[in-house]
């Protein structure tokens, strides 16, 4: 039989597996449960009547903040194609 573990548990290797950005294999690895344990932890608190359907104030900020970085990256890139054809004008 399989370890018992606790709910905290449950809850904090779902939410790292949520919000983290790691994959879902090596959250798994890192808490040192299987991949299907962690898969069906994830159904079930996502079926989970008492759980708040709205997204959390960190889930949304990172949501935020990675839109925020795309943008970054892509106005970063625009700088750097007009520096190299402005450069090549002289």
């Amino acid at each position: 039989m399989g370890k018992n573990h606790t709910a905290e548990f449950k809850q904090e290797a779902v939410r790292v597996a949520l919000t983290s950005g790691l994959t879902r294999k090596q959250v798994a690895a890192d808490f040192g449960v299987g991949f299907s344990t962690l898969g069906h932890w994830i159904q079930q608190d996502r079926k989970n009547p008492e759980k708040p359907t709205m997204q959390t104030d960190l889930e949304r900020e990172i949501a935020e903040l990675r839109k925020e970085n795309r943008l970054l990256r892509e106005e970063r890139d625009i700088l750097k194609k007009a520096t190299v054809f402005f450069a090549s004008q002289k």
